[in-house]
């Protein structure tokens, strides 16, 4: 069995949204994407998502790489005016976020996925949360989860999520939760 990841093996880059549109497509297309809401986007419609994100100003997506290999994408944004704009209380130095873990394929590198690491999906959580208080001026990291995505509702709680409330969306119901930056450290 391959041991977790480190830390030092992640990396961000911004994504390109016509150079990565493919690899894209074949993660948020994925029957494990379905909680993603893009599982009948064409290539297209995966480019055009991610050239809005790269557009516009309170919105980034990124391209996370494991020992330099595209492994998850991972979006930030300010919720208080995407996504959350009117249902929740925004504080300053909120960051929204979502992350999305490449489905796994057969052997690591390939444009579908890396390998089964034991410990994988956790570890790129805890890159995920560690880049975003990288910025001091990230106090909280704001996430909403759909109810019924109870994977993730565990995983949240492994690097310090607390469930706010349950919000209506459009496009679902979600958990509001939220995790500060002392919650984070603490759960280290």
């Amino acid at each position: 069995m391959t041991p977790p990841p480190h830390p030092g093996q992640f990396s961000f880059r911004p994504v390109d949204p016509v150079a990565d549109a493919l690899l894209l497509h074949s993660w948020v297309t994925h029957p494990k994407a379905a909680f993603w809401l893009m599982g009948d986007a064409s290539v297209a419609d995966v480019e055009h998502a991610y050239a809005d994100i790269a557009q516009a100003p309170h919105q980034e997506a990124f391209i996370g790489r494991y020992d330099r290999t595209p492994a998850f994408v991972m979006e930030r944004y300010d919720p208080a005016r995407v996504e959350l704009t009117g249902l929740y209380e925004a504080e300053p130095g909120d960051v929204g976020m979502h992350f999305l873990v490449a489905p796994v394929a057969a052997t690591r590198g390939t444009t579908q996925g890396t390998a089964r690491i034991h410990g994988f999906t956790r570890a790129v959580i805890r890159a995920v949360m560690t880049e975003l208080f990288a910025d001091p001026a990230t106090r909280r990291v704001v996430v909403e989860p759909d109810v019924r995505n109870a994977a993730v509702h565990v995983l949240n709680k492994t690097v310090g999520f607390e469930v706010v409330r349950q919000i209506k969306k459009p496009e679902k119901d979600a958990l509001l939760s939220v995790c500060t930056r002392e919650r984070f450290e603490a759960m280290r």
